[in-house]
């Protein structure tokens, strides 16, 4: 158990409330010209170019789908269509929850203010959020931060916006690249790992391991 009481929980939305459907998605939209027995490499290409596009400033979260898209097509030598970024983008706000999601969450909000930081925009975020069957007391974006997670300027925002330090919240996310190393670095010491199976574990970013929403509810006692 954790003897830490944050002033807030702070989430990681996509992968790790939201069940995040873009390998499905691929597979769908690229199966015509991505071979069966490639597609899991297609996959992890697409994923690594929308990492790298959420490193630099900020734009648009369509623009980085839509480059993403457009990159990894042109790795792999296939024709590239704009429309299956849009329909990606238009895709997300239907996306969710994992089935563990909502009895976790209603255990943590009977406590703690409950926040997502997402990198979503801020078209998609809240329809996301009304899925996940319980109150949340912020919701914030890449677009409102102008930063996309890991910059450590997405969590400073958050943050600055809560009015409290680093030391004051747990941090739960089911990505070690996106969230808990950068949340390591800006000296967020309390932190939980959700493993869904899409982030290899790192003990040594110092967090809590869980397998599900509910386990952050047990961490607290709760």
């Amino acid at each position: 158990m954790i003897e830490f009481r944050p002033k807030f929980i702070t989430f990681d939305c996509y992968g790790t409330l939201t069940r995040f459907r873009m390998p499905e998605m691929s597979r769908e939209l690229f199966g015509d010209r991505i071979p069966a027995d490639a597609m899991d490499r297609f996959i992890r290409d697409f994923a690594a170019y929308r990492f790298d596009e959420v490193l630099g400033d900020w734009k648009p979260y369509a623009d980085v789908l839509m480059n993403a898209v457009e990159r990894s097509c042109r790795l792999w030598g296939i024709p590239f269509r704009p429309e299956d970024g849009r329909r990606i983008y238009e895709a997300v706000p239907t996306w969710g929850p994992h089935a563990d999601v909502a009895e976790g969450l209603s255990r943590l909000a009977s406590r703690y203010p409950l926040v997502v930081l997402s990198n979503a925009s801020d078209d998609q975020i809240q329809s996301n959020v009304d899925k996940l069957g319980a109150p949340f007391h912020r919701v914030y974006t890449a677009q409102q931060a102008q930063a996309y997670k890991p910059r450590l300027r997405a969590f400073e925002y958050m943050l600055d916006q809560l009015g409290c330090g680093p030391g004051d919240i747990l941090h739960v996310s089911s990505s070690l690249r996106y969230d808990l190393m950068s949340a390591n670095d800006l000296r967020i010491t309390n932190k939980v790992f959700v493993d869904r199976g899409h982030d290899p574990a790192c003990p040594a970013y110092d967090y809590h391991p869980v397998t599900n929403i509910g386990g952050v509810a047990d961490l607290l006692g709760l």
